[in-house]
């Protein structure tokens, strides 16, 4: 059976609880909604310490990380193209190339590698070079393969090599050309004494043309020189050109094929295959052997690959080429961002607190009940997004989510949320660099600019004895991915306030909030949410 067709369902990069939760819950309940289509949960980074906590607690399995969405080789290249050895006759390559209305074959050797392609050019080429040039073979050829073109019969002598010319001996004996010699072959009808001086010439190959048969005093004096004989049951002229095209494929191929390896994008390869004059490349694996074809109709209008966004509708947020991918639905809780579609998709833009209750409410709309695991990882993002129930983010709904959620697993989800948080919120052995990009969010802002905001939880224990040791980490954050402004949340769960850690001007965030920086630190007093919260105040101020 064929596969089925995928289609990504991804969170945003940096993934916390809830990107993570809602990207596998979701994936699973459209696995069961829409047959037709693989629903694939991914990641777009690493996941944080929280979020490992939660996956290990609900035996969850990690999503496979997608580094990008744009459409590589063995998206588009074909599979079922056929492979020809290299020794195979020019004339069943042809012949094959004809049947499968193909402008390209590739040529293998013995060991399944590429040697190299066959073009229609490059039969064309041989039709025409023989039409104003002696007809000879372009390289070694077998005797079996000359019986197999012919679909003749080997009368006498050994499966030997040839490589000459073919000479077609309509003329009188006495005006036979001399160069005729060792190597050639000669195509004889049914005149004996033509045929005995092709052989007195010592030609490598007889061919007796129309169906005739040799006396046999001209057999045993072709046995004595080594000369094999085969009966051709074609024409003079048509045994001759078929002789031509006896020869080994590789004789024409051409043996430095343009090739791509599978996991080449193909805005990388593009040019290079509308630009070689047969138009296509081969795709070849690691060790040569080729997977597929790519041909410049592949290269037109491909159908590029499927994503559903959860947990964001931000650009810069997003999977990298999300630009040039199908986006089929956006499930989200959060502001309406910068992703565009080129066609109509279903997309939800909810106020609650977290997008792993608008799953678990998809879920119930459809009469359904996720798996265990994929109910504890739910859980989990809505008590991580809502701080426990806690921030003013949080609504009936979410409230409503978390206690179904408690009775379809028999657990208590208020103690579930603080294990959560108590053994993930301590971040004394963390990392300057891990602190200040957990949870990290990309926003575009006026003027083509664009700012970070990262958000850490602790749980009665602050950070001021780090502070210049975090500035530090997020300055240079902030150098390396351009933004105008950077920002930390550092939320105490219990205190249920936040001091905004600022890197960059803080003179917009300080007027936004009405407080004032002390060393670039904000205090917060009761924010909790960067969502409705900071994000809003921190756009609308730059």
């Amino acid at each position: 059976m064929a596969a089925l067709p995928v289609i990504y369902v991804t969170g945003h990069r940096n993934p916390d609880t809830d990107s993570i939760a809602a990207a596998v819950g979701y994936a699973e309940l459209m696995g069961r909604v829409d047959p037709h289509n693989a629903y694939v949960p991914v990641r777009l980074g690493d996941v944080n310490t929280q979020t490992r906590w939660v996956l290990d607690r609900s035996k969850a399995k990690d999503p496979e990380f997608l580094p990008h969405v744009m459409l590589r080789v063995r998206d588009v290249m074909r599979r079922d193209s056929p492979l020809v050895d290299s020794t195979e006759p020019v004339r069943e390559v042809g012949r094959l190339m004809a049947r499968e209305d193909l402008d390209l074959v590739p040529i293998v050797g013995a060991d399944g590698t590429l040697s190299g392609v066959m073009t229609e050019r490059a039969l064309a080429r041989r039709y025409i070079r023989e039409s104003r040039e002696p007809s000879e073979l372009d390289a070694p050829t077998n005797v079996s393969a000359i019986v197999r073109v012919l679909q003749g019969e080997l009368l006498t002598g050994d499966d030997a090599e040839v490589s000459g010319q073919i000479w077609c001996m309509a003329m009188d004996i006495g005006a036979l050309p001399s160069e005729i010699g060792p190597g050639d072959v000669a195509v004889v009808g049914n005149r004996e004494a033509a045929q005995r001086a092709a052989i007195e010439l010592g030609v490598g190959l007889l061919v007796v043309s129309n169906g005739a048969r040799p006396e046999a005093d001209t057999i045993a004096l072709a046995d004595k020189r080594g000369v094999p004989i085969v009966a051709s049951p074609l024409d003079s002229y048509v045994t001759a050109r078929m002789i031509t095209l006896s020869a080994p494929c590789r004789a024409l191929m051409d043996p430095e094929p343009l090739t791509v390896r599978p996991d080449d994008l193909l805005s990388d390869v593009a040019d290079e295959v509308k630009e070689v004059h047969y138009r296509a490349a081969v795709c070849v694996d690691a060790a040569r052997k080729p997977i597929g074809l790519v041909t410049r109709t592949d290269l037109v209008s491909p159908r590029p690959r499927r994503v559903l966004l959860v947990d964001h509708a931000e650009q810069a947020q997003s999977v990298e080429g999300v630009e040039q991918a199908e986006i089929v639905e956006i499930l989200d809780h959060h502001h309406i961002g910068s992703i565009e579609t080129t066609v109509p998709v279903r997309a939800t833009f909810d106020p609650v607190g977290s997008t792993s209750t608008l799953v678990i409410e998809r879920f119930r709309q459809n009469g359904m009940e996720p798996s265990r695991s994929s109910a504890l990882l739910l859980l989990g993002a809505i008590m991580s997004d809502t701080v426990i129930l806690n921030s003013p983010t949080t609504t009936e709904r979410d409230w409503s989510a978390v206690e179904y959620l408690g009775r379809v697993l028999a657990i208590d989800p208020m103690q579930f949320g603080r294990e959560m948080f108590e053994a993930t919120s301590d971040l004394e052995g963390v990392e300057a660099d891990a602190i200040v990009s957990r949870d990290l969010k990309e926003y575009e802002v006026g003027g083509g600019h664009t700012i970070g905001i990262a958000q850490v939880e602790t749980v009665g224990q602050g950070l001021d004895g780090r502070k210049a040791e975090l500035m530090e980490a997020m300055e240079r954050v902030r150098e390396r991915n351009g933004y105008a402004v950077y920002a930390l949340m550092v939320t105490d769960i219990l205190a249920k306030d936040t001091d905004l850690y600022v890197s960059g001007d803080s003179g917009p965030l300080e007027h936004a909030f009405g407080q004032t920086a002390e060393d670039n630190v904000i205090p917060l007093p009761g924010v909790m949410s960067r969502k409705k919260q900071v994000a809003p105040k921190v756009l609308a101020a730059l």
